[in-house]
């Protein structure tokens, strides 16, 4: 299997999860919010916050699937690069909000960690390409 084929298949999953992720925060946050490692629902109207996150997760995996559709890889690339930063901001609420280190660390920084992977090597795969095709340099008159 390609490198491209493999990058196609790991953007996908995971253009796929952060769409579901999102839409089960924004349709049904009491019953995500336990599994993402915080230790009490939040209070008063607080679960304002959580139907957020959701729309941050949906509109993020909107993106990847744009892009991926439309077929510019490379800005797909650059665009799992940045998008890994939510997960991982997510791992540093998780840690300072007495949620599990476990949690943090098994869910958010494993998740951050596979969307930087996958960026990448979406960004090395479209470096190859670019280099292949790049039209050589045009001689200069002596």
């Amino acid at each position: 299997m390609s490198l491209k084929a493999v990058n196609t298949v790991l953007a996908t999953a995971v253009a796929l999860f952060v769409v579901y992720l999102g839409l089960s925060f924004i349709l049904t946050p009491e019953t995500s919010t336990p599994g993402v490692g915080l230790p009490n629902w939040p209070e008063g109207d607080g679960g304002g916050f959580l139907v957020m996150k959701g729309i941050r997760e949906f509109a993020m995996g909107l993106v990847i699937g744009i892009l991926l559709l439309t077929g510019h890889r490379r800005a797909l690339g650059w665009v799992l690069l940045m998008e890994a930063v939510a997960p991982f901001g997510d791992m540093i609420n998780v840690l300072t909000h007495h949620g599990t280190v476990a949690a943090a660390l098994g869910i958010h920084g494993l998740t951050s960690a596979l969307i930087a992977l996958t960026g990448a090597l979406i960004l090395r795969e479209t470096s190859k390409a670019h280099q292949v095709s790049a039209p050589a340099p045009a001689a200069q008159p002596a």
